[in-house]
């Protein structure tokens, strides 16, 4: 989930920023670009405030034990998205519930725009991821005022589309070793994904041409 305490803070730092050099040695900065640059390309206007969201979730998600909630024992380990949405339902105290959707749909989004060909694996499809994020936000922003109202009902309400900006994201990031080729090969065998169809071509294959 993303941290609205350091929100406030990296929106502060970013707006009164000046040397170029300190801004390239900040992985903030880093995920700020990936981001200004695929809203650019992809032709997708949004609040400053709502682009500045989704920077700082790519930055929390950085560390993958983010995507995950601790037990007793200290483990980490995957909770599924239907019991945190009911726990979020569940959830008696108005603060606490906002955090909770909040916390579903940072995670449906990330999922859902990263980790495209682990879903397809699943017995839910990213319709579902889609489809609970974009809810779990705008119960977050019924339960929210001022500025981080009008960001979670953006989210909310153009969230397919912030899939599409980070599933860019992830392709411009992700290394495509003769593994990852692969398992998009198969995610495109199964889907016929446009996205996969892409991936695969900028890699010198063309699935279409590929014998059985």
């Amino acid at each position: 989930m993303v941290d609205l305490r350091g929100y406030h803070f990296i929106m502060k730092k970013q707006t009164n920023l000046k040397p170029k050099l300190e801004l390239l040695t900040n992985p903030q900065a880093y995920f700020h670009e990936l981001v200004t640059d695929t809203l650019s390309e992809k032709k997708i206007s949004t609040k400053p405030e709502t682009e500045f969201y989704l920077v700082n979730l790519l930055n929390q998600f950085v560390l993958t034990k983010n995507l995950f909630v601790q037990d007793a024992s200290g483990q980490h380990k995957e909770e599924p998205l239907a019991l945190m949405v009911k726990g979020a339902i569940e959830e008696s105290n108005p603060e606490g519930q906002k955090l909770l959707f909040q916390r579903v749909g940072d995670f449906s989004l990330y999922i859902s725009g990263f980790f495209q060909e682990s879903i397809y694996r699943k017995p839910v499809n990213i319709d579902y991821y889609i489809e609970m994020g974009g809810a779990a936000y705008g119960n977050a922003a019924n339960l929210s005022e001022s500025q981080f109202k009008k960001i979670f009902e953006e989210l909310s309400d153009r969230f397919s589309v912030f899939v599409h900006v980070l599933s860019t994201i992830s392709e411009k990031t992700t290394q495509k070793t003769e593994s990852n080729l692969l398992r998009i090969y198969e995610l495109w065998l199964k889907t016929k994904s446009q996205k996969a169809e892409v991936s695969l071509k900028k890699a010198g294959i063309d699935p279409k041409l590929q014998k059985n």
